[in-house]
């Protein structure tokens, strides 16, 4: 039990039931079948575990040094090389999973799963860490429009997931930054130091602005409460360099909420 339980943490569980939620919804109103939703959802899972896995296989020495007690391999719940097995085990088993979708579309949920394995392995300590994020989320919406309709999704859907990965980047790097400068991780984040905060609801509210004008057809009520909602709340961060970093997520929040409702249109 308590070995399940390092290895629950240890999945990153928040971003990974987060991306399979969001993913599994635009599948569902892209107009993918119930048993497709659900494949769907194994698909994101088990990569997302892989991913979550081995970074903290990956970062154990580095999290102990900064006595990261957030971390389970810290707190002695799991040890490295349970994460590094269930990690190797894990992204095994996504391969046929993804290729069950239709090989375009498993292709390029692999190229996700790959993307987020580089970032891992070194690219999250170079000034293109950003690029992991931008390719691996700009892929999601071609992961489910090639595995329900056999067409890659619009440009916009792709710009703005892509937009929402580099927002997601920032917003994943900025609680750590002072931990990440301790052990050497020198990414782009990093680089801009205590400016990425702000920087990071930028991507994020143009990517709602896309979702939203972008796609064909009336921009509708909803779309225009959208862009209200993001405007406001990136003029709290611009007039109000101390706002709360909750602010930067609720931007996040209605650009997820933008793609799910778009999801018709891909």
């Amino acid at each position: 039990m308590r070995a399940l339980k390092g290895l629950a943490l240890a999945s990153h569980l928040g971003p990974t039931v987060a991306v399979t939620a969001l993913v599994t919804a635009v599948a569902w109103s892209a107009g993918r079948s119930p048993a497709g939703c659900l494949l769907v959802a194994a698909t994101i899972l088990t990569g997302h575990l892989s991913i979550g896995w081995s970074n903290d296989a990956i970062d154990a020495a580095r999290d102990t040094i900064v006595n990261r007690k957030d971390k389970p391999v810290v707190r002695g719940l799991v040890s490295r090389r349970t994460l590094t097995v269930a990690a190797g085990l894990m992204l095994v088993i996504t391969i046929p999973v993804s290729l069950a979708n239709g090989i375009a579309a498993g292709l390029v949920h692999l190229l996700f799963v790959a993307c987020a394995w580089a970032y891992n392995l070194g690219l999250k300590s170079t000034v293109i860490s950003w690029l992991p994020y931008a390719v691996a989320f700009g892929a999601l919406p071609s992961f489910v429009t090639l595995g329900t309709a056999h067409t890659w999704a619009p440009w916009w859907a792709t710009t703005a997931t892509a937009l929402l990965g580099v927002g997601a980047h920032l917003a994943n790097v900025v609680p750590d930054l002072q931990d990440d400068l301790a052990t050497g991780v020198r990414g782009w984040p990093q680089r801009i130091g205590a400016n990425a905060r702000l920087l990071a609801p930028l991507p994020l509210a143009t990517a709602t602005g896309l979702l939203v004008i972008a796609p064909a057809g009336p921009i509708g009520v909803v779309g225009w409460i959208a862009l209200a909602i993001a405007t406001a709340l990136l003029m709290v961060i611009v007039l109000w360099r101390e706002a709360p970093f909750l602010v930067t997520i609720a931007i996040a929040g209605v650009s997820v909420a933008a793609l799910v409702l778009r999801g018709g249109t891909l």
